[in-house]
């Protein structure tokens, strides 16, 4: 079905109030100045308030997403949440920012599509086929995820690189095209990336053991797999989208670490003009982090019109996922 003519119409982004700098997690755990931001490679990272929720936040990134589009909440026939972690199990974060956009009444479809760090992705590739069928003409697709609710400060490897934040994107018609999307899953490694409580296994009727309801993630598991598996996706990806590594304008990684986004480097042996680093600014925004990445690589010119892109990252489970895309 490759390539549709899928077509980012509009981007958009949310960075909570409060920013907490490296020299703030440095007091926090009792070392050196300096260590984080040596460590990890993170100078800054945002954090939400209560009241920034994550629809909260997935609606202020809609709206500027629906600016840069022209469009409105009226205009959109499709809302695809793309979260890491909802806002709450039942109904869905989608439902939630459909009622933050006045559009409670409309009828128009709302749900989410969950693949953790890659949901992102997955919802883009179901909007295409949406819009390629006639059966929407416009669709919203946001990211939001509050990582610091979860995070296990006894394992600063893991909670340290996290920030929150949101994205979307208004997706159309037009000369703009999908020229490739693939995903692929490995669960040789579903113990690398685990939040267990919250589900039907982990809750308080069955109740849960001390550090269910964090983040735990074996660093070194995720990264193995991911390597090995990573650059055989990437080529195959490319392949069919008929394109070479260096003809990409524009590399739009997940901002999963400094390590990660140095290894999708050495991978595809880009150029570093090529690639979208956004981390040291805003940390691991969980799904937020493709379309946070995105935005910005729109809004400041990276990203230009008829030029090629390619958004790729890693997730839970593990998975790979990519897409090709022609601006």
């Amino acid at each position: 079905m490759f390539p549709t003519s899928t077509t980012i119409e509009g981007t958009g982004s949310y960075l909570p109030r409060t920013p907490v700098t490296a020299a703030e997690i440095d007091a926090r755990m009792g070392w050196p100045t300096g260590l984080s931001l040596k460590r990890f490679g993170l100078g800054v990272r945002h954090v939400a308030d209560s009241d920034e929720t994550t629809s909260y936040m997935a609606t202020r990134a809609a709206e500027r997403a629906m600016e840069m589009a022209g469009c409105g909440p009226s205009d959109i026939d499709l809302i695809l949440g793309a979260c890491g972690v909802m806002e709450q199990p039942i109904p869905s974060t989608a439902v939630l920012v459909q009622d933050r956009l006045g559009l409670a009444q409309s009828g128009v479809p709302a749900f989410d599509i969950n693949a953790t760090c890659l949901s992102f992705l997955q919802a883009l590739d179901v909007a295409g086929m949406w819009l390629e069928t006639g059966r929407a003409r416009r669709v919203l697709v946001f990211s939001s995820d509050i990582a610091s609710v979860g995070l296990d400060w006894s394992r600063p490897e893991g909670a340290a690189i996290f920030g929150d934040g949101a994205a979307a994107v208004v997706l159309g018609r037009g000369d703009g095209a999908v020229l490739a999307h693939g995903f692929e899953t490995y669960s040789e490694g579903r113990d690398a990336c685990v939040l267990a409580a919250g589900g039907t296994r982990v809750n308080p009727a069955r109740g849960a053991a001390p550090g269910d309801d964090t983040f735990q993630m074996d660093g070194g598991l995720a990264f193995r797999v991911a390597a090995t598996r990573l650059p055989p996706f990437l080529a195959g990806l490319l392949r069919r989208a008929g394109i070479a590594a260096q003809q990409i304008d524009c590399i739009v990684p997940h901002q999963a670490s400094a390590q990660a986004l140095k290894h999708t480097t050495r991978a595809l042996r880009l150029r570093a003009e090529q690639m979208v680093d956004i981390f040291a600014r805003t940390g691991n925004q969980v799904a937020a982090s493709i379309p946070t990445a995105l935005d910005h690589a729109v809004r400041s010119g990276l990203l230009r019109r008829g030029q090629t892109a390619l958004l790729v990252g890693t997730s839970a489970g593990i998975s790979l996922g990519g897409a090709v895309l022609r601006f």
